[in-house]
C-alpha cells in the first residue's frame, strides 16, 4: 500500500510578511530560521521520508527557485520536480498534481502541504498522516488536517467541524472553511469549540481530487483534462506552459474543501505554526527572561521586552527602550516594526517595489 502512497511539498510561495529576510528571489521556505543547518524546505523533505517511497516525493515549485531546490534537495530527480511557470495558489497546484500522480498510478492517493511550515511534535504527524492515507483509501472522501485552536489568531484559517464520522472519533465532516478572520470573529471561533486551525494539508486519493475540481471547478478541471501521456516528460512541461498563466488563481480551500460534500477534516495536535510571520517566529524561539529573541546574531537590548532581533552579517545590534517590535537588517534592507503591525509588511513591500524597483524585495 505504501507503494501506492504519494506527497506534494508545495514549495512555491513568496513569503512577504518575513520581509527584509525572505526576498523574491529566495523567500522563507529555502531560509534556515531556527540555525539548525536545515532550512524549511529541508525539514520538510526530512518529515515526510519516513511516510512515502523516496520515488514518490514530489515538490511542485515556481520555475525560478528550481535551482535552489536542486541545490537544497541534491539528488532529486529531474522528473520529481513540477515547475509552475507563472504563480497561482494553491488550487491549480493541487489539480496539476493530481493528474501527474494519476497518470502513473491510478490507484494513488496523496498528501499535499506546504513547504514552510513548522511540525514540532513529528510523531504525532506521523500517526496523522497514517491515519489520514488508510481513511482517504478506504472510501471516495477528501481529507484535511486539522489543530486544535490555543488562541485567537487573524493569520490562520479556520475549519468548522461538522459531525464526527464512525469511522473514527478525531474525523469531522468540514462544515465550513473561514479565511483569517478578524479579532472578534476569532475569539468567537475558539471560544465556540467547533473550529480548528487549518493547517493547509490535505490527503485524498487523486482520481477523488480530479473528480471534485471536476464537479465544483469545471472551468479549471477542463482546462487539465487530457489524455495521460500529457503529464510526462516535455510534453507535460510544455502542455503545462501554455495552459497554467490561463488558469484562475484560486486556493484549494475554497475550490473543493470547502465545497465538496465528502469532505472531512482530523483533527490533530502536531505543535504546528505556518511560520507565516515574524510574531509565530518568536512565538516558536527561545527566549530570556524579558521575552527577547535574538535569532543568529548578536545583540544588546537594554529595556527591551517581548522583541525579536534578527540580522544577517557579523554586525552587533543595539537597541533600547523598545516592547514587542520586530528589528530585521539584512545588507540591503533594515526593517523595525511593531509586532502588532506586522500585517503591514506585505504593503510595505508594494510601496518598496513601486519607490526603489525591485532589487530590495
Amino acid at each position: 500500500m505504501k507503494r501506492q502512497r504519494y506527497c506534494v511539498i508545495m514549495c512555491g510561495g513568496a513569503g512577504t510578511r518575513f520581509w527584509p529576510f525572505s526576498r523574491e528571489a529566495r523567500p522563507k521556505q529555502f531560509i534556515d530560521f531556527f540555525g539548525t543547518g536545515q532550512t524549511l524546505l529541508q525539514m520538510t523533505v526530512e518529515r515526510v521520508r519516513r511516510l512515502v517511497p523516496e520515488e514518490n516525493l514530489i515538490i511542485l515549485t515556481n520555475e525560478q527557485y528550481a535551482d535552489t531546490v536542486r541545490e537544497q534537495i541534491p539528488g532529486i530527480s529531474p522528473e520529481h520536480i513540477l515547475l509552475e511557470p507563472t504563480r497561482r495558489d494553491t488550487a491549480p497546484a493541487v489539480l496539476w498534481a493530481a493528474h501527474h500522480i494519476a497518470s502513473r498510478n491510478a490507484d494513488a492517493s496523496f498528501v499535499a502541504l506546504p513547504a514552510d511550515h513548522v511540525i514540532l511534535k513529528e510523531s504525532a504527524f506521523h500517526d496523522a498522516l497514517r491515519t489520514g492515507f488508510e481513511f482517504v483509501e478506504e472510501g471516495d472522501s477528501l481529507l484535511a488536517l486539522g489543530v486544535p485552536a490555543k488562541m485567537p489568531n487573524t493569520s490562520y484559517s479556520y475549519i468548522q467541524k461538522g459531525d464526527d464520522v464512525e469511522w473514527n472519533c478525531h474525523i469531522s465532516r468540514i462544515k465550513t472553511i473561514a479565511e483569517k478572520p478578524g479579532k472578534g470573529m476569532a475569539d468567537i471561533f475558539v471560544k465556540s469549540g467547533e473550529f480548528l486551525w487549518n493547517a493547509g494539508i490535505y490527503l485524498g486519493k487523486a482520481t477523488t481530487v480530479i473528480n471534485a475540481f471536476n464537479r465544483d471547478v469545471p472551468d479549471m478541471a477542463s482546462r487539465f483534462d487530457v489524455e495521460p501521456d500529457y503529464y510526462h516528460g516535455e510534453k507535460e512541461n510544455d502542455f503545462i506552459a501554455d495552459i497554467y498563466p490561463k488558469t484562475s488563481s484560486l486556493p484549494v480551500e475554497y475550490a473543493i474543501m470547502d465545497r465538496a460534500n465528502n469532505a472531512f477534516v482530523l483533527e490533530a495536535d502536531l505543535g504546528w505554526s505556518d511560520l507565516s510571520t515574524w510574531n509565530a517566529l518568536h512565538s516558536l524561539s527561545p527566549k530570556n527572561k524579558d521575552g527577547n529573541v535574538t535569532q543568529n546574531c548578536r545583540s544588546i537590548l537594554y529595556d527591551c521586552k517581548d522583541c525579536i532581533v534578527a540580522a544577517e552579517g557579523e554586525k552587533v545590534v543595539v537597541a533600547a527602550g523598545l516592547k514587542d517590535y520586530i528589528v530585521a537588517d539584512t545588507d540591503t534592507a533594515l526593517l523595525i516594526c511593531p509586532i502588532d503591525a506586522e500585517q503591514r509588511i506585505r504593503n510595505i513591500v508594494n510601496d518598496i517595489r513601486e519607490r526603489y524597483g525591485n532589487n530590495f524585495t
